[in-house]
């Protein structure tokens, strides 16, 4: 078999969460351009529409599900719908992701550490759980975590470590599932991206314009990343070109952890 058909997606099926903006639409739009049926989660309506036009243009079956991943309930909910209507899954990529608070740990409320838990492990957990478990009795599947840097550095610009804690756990995690698994035929990795230049990033850069580039200093590249630039990676990870990778965390930081 020639290389490059090693990476093609035809006739597989993709869930990614979150996939409407950022990071997600990326690699949603990636892994339709390699061949795959997409479906792409969020809980806002506009960006489903404009995340499947986007997609579209592709030229695979795009399908789009409005969901809350905050809650174990809107996760579980959402499971429960892709795998009564779009099932069989062939890849999941738990993308869904972030941490929307700032408080210090000596002031955090519980809620709000639960609350970050819930959207940043919770809901990968379930994922994993329901779409994942539905790949096992097919021998084949590919499971995809995307956690981050954070998980291995504590960053200095966030306060109550509730992120970091959730991405850390992710990426064990994502080894253990892969180690209960691996005799299954379905596969379970993660990515642990640097700071990209997100939609999200671009806001909070224009309240601090100080703050793009104190962390471009620490980037031994000198910028940050384009979103576009983790497609090609959650490409290899979905397709047979990663056949004998599994339980690996591979981090696209353009050299941040290496200082």
């Amino acid at each position: 078999m020639p290389i490059l058909d090693l990476f093609r997606l035809n006739g597989r099926r993709a869930l990614v969460t979150g996939g409407t903006r950022g990071l997600g639409v990326e690699m949603a739009l990636a892994l339709a351009e390699a061949g795959a049926e997409v479906i792409v989660t969020s809980r806002d309506e506009e960006h489903l529409r404009a995340a499947k036009e986007a997609l579209a243009g592709a030229g695979r079956r795009v399908e789009t599900v409005q969901a809350d991943l905050e809650t174990p309930a809107g996760a579980t909910a959402m499971c429960e719908k892709v795998l009564s209507e779009f099932s069989p899954i062939d890849i999941l990529i738990n993308n869904v992701g972030g941490r929307r608070i700032n408080f210090p740990t000596e002031e955090m409320p519980l809620a709000e550490w639960q609350r970050i838990v819930d959207l940043n492990l919770t809901q990968a957990f379930l994922c994993t759980k329901m779409i994942g478990g539905a790949m096992l009795p097919r021998k084949h599947g590919r499971v995809i975590n995307i956690a981050s840097i954070s998980g291995f550095v504590a960053g200095a610009q966030m306060r109550g470590r509730s992120y970091e804690t959730c991405k850390a756990a992710l990426a064990m995690f994502t080894k253990a599932v892969a180690a209960d698994w691996a005799p299954h035929g379905v596969t379970v990795n993660a990515i642990a991206p640097g700071t990209f230049l997100t939609d999200a990033n671009r806001r909070w850069f224009k309240e601090r314009p100080e703050l793009k580039a104190q962390i471009e200093k620490t980037i031994p590249m000198g910028r940050l990343g384009d979103p576009r630039e983790i497609a090609g990676l959650a490409v290899y990870l979905a397709s047979d070109a990663s056949s004998y990778m599994t339980g690996s965390v591979i981090v696209i930081d353009g050299g941040r952890l290496l200082w």
